[in-house]
């Protein structure tokens, strides 16, 4: 079915490396983009009107990837525009807020979809806290609606670190209870992958000594299946971006976490590992 292999590109947020590696000496965006390409890594995300952006992304080799939060529709063309000026990665949108009625975010979703097409735009809806989306039922029930109005799902991009507190889950319930519309994920193209379990949405991705912690062992299985689902799937693009998702200290990341740059890495360079795997397991 598919003659050329699939593409992984890690694509790093920006905001995992604020304050650093201290808030004082906080690196400029050129010394960050550095980072990003000497970890490895393909793509940054970065506010669209950093200076220099452009040229900075093309002396270090690296794509773009765009993302903005939105509550009207007269905001969507400016801001898929302002992205697409940078580069043509996929768009993350944090859309709307969680008091948003379902009946006007499934046509702010729809329009925002619209838009992303008349742009050749790849934007994504996010899953994700104080959004529209902001709990399972209501993200399913704005998808399920986008598809009644146009016969297509949106472009989601899961963050399944938000779902699984609001549902307090298990380990070994992750894929079964995460995964409850697989061609919804297998449609998209980016990929929030920040580590959880179903009390924090955040945890260590090491215990700071170079091993992985007890924490994030419980979830690579999941990114395994994610992965599984997603090659099983129409593979869009035949690309698929990733983000080792990791916000920073203070906020997501708290004062006890390994220095949340270098967590990124380890977290980046194992999603790779187990890609690979993963490529190896459905080939053919």
């Amino acid at each position: 079915m598919h003659n050329i292999q699939p593409r992984l590109l890690i694509l790093i947020s920006h905001w995992t490396l604020w304050g650093h590696p201290s808030s004082e000496f906080a690196w400029s965006p050129d010394e960050c983009m550095a980072a990003v390409k000497a970890a490895g890594f393909d793509a940054i995300c970065l506010p669209p009107d950093t200076p220099g952006i452009k040229e900075s992304l093309v002396r270090h080799g690296l794509e773009y990837g765009g993302a903005f939060n939105a509550v009207t529709v007269d905001q969507f063309a400016p801001l898929i525009q302002a992205a697409l000026k940078i580069g043509g990665g996929p768009i993350n949108c944090q859309l709307a807020s969680h008091d948003t009625p379902v009946d006007h975010a499934i046509e702010l979703a729809t329009a925002l979809m619209e838009e992303s097409d008349k742009q050749g735009a790849e934007v994504h809806i996010e899953i994700h806290r104080n959004t529209c989306t902001e709990t399972p039922e209501k993200a399913s029930a704005i998808a399920e609606g986008v598809k009644r109005a146009t016969g297509k799902y949106p472009r989601i991009n899961f963050d399944f670190s938000h779902p699984a507190i609001v549902k307090h889950l298990e380990p070994k319930d992750y894929a079964d209870r995460l995964f409850a519309n697989v061609p919804l994920f297998q449609q998209s193209t980016l990929w929030h992958m920040r580590p959880f379990n179903g009390h924090h949405c955040q945890v260590p991705v090491t215990n700071g000594k170079g091993e992985f912690s007890p924490e994030y062992r419980e979830i690579q299985p999941f990114i395994r299946q994610a992965f599984n689902h997603w090659l099983s799937g129409s593979r869009p693009g035949n690309a698929l971006w990733v983000v080792p998702e990791l916000g920073p200290c203070p906020g997501y990341g708290l004062s006890c976490f390994p220095t949340v740059w270098e967590d990124a890495i380890a977290l980046g360079r194992d999603i790779q590992c187990i890609w690979r795997e993963a490529l190896s397991a459905n080939a053919g």
